[in-house]
């Protein structure tokens, strides 16, 4: 069962559900930013540059934080999303070298 803040235990996390959150460009360029990024890196969710609304932005990151993929925190009045890395590295070995081997992907792209 998904923890108070929507976040799945390791064991929780379904690769259909994975593979559908990454199958949104604009979500696979939050995950691969996030893969660039040095461990344990949080980002407030803004920092992307996502092209949406604010509700539409908080929708991609749910989306993502239910498939397990994210995990968010409250930092005072902002959020701020960090990568799983060990949780997605351990449940799907390589996602991971995959996601930095397609690269970030252009705004454009999205």
């Amino acid at each position: 069962m998904p923890d108070p803040e929507g976040h799945p235990s390791r064991d929780e996390m379904d690769l259909r559900t994975v593979l559908s959150a990454l199958a949104d460009p604009l979500r696979f360029r939050v995950v691969a930013a996030l893969v660039a990024e040095p461990e344990r890196v949080e980002r407030h969710c803004t920092s992307f540059g996502l092209p949406v609304s604010k509700s539409t932005r908080t929708h991609h990151f749910r989306i993502l934080r239910e498939a397990g993929l994210i995990r968010q925190v409250d930092r005072g009045n902002s959020r701020m999303a960090r990568l799983r890395r060990e949780d997605i590295e351990a449940r799907f070995p390589g996602l991971i070298a995959l996601i930095a081997e397609a690269g970030v992907p252009e705004p454009q792209d999205a």
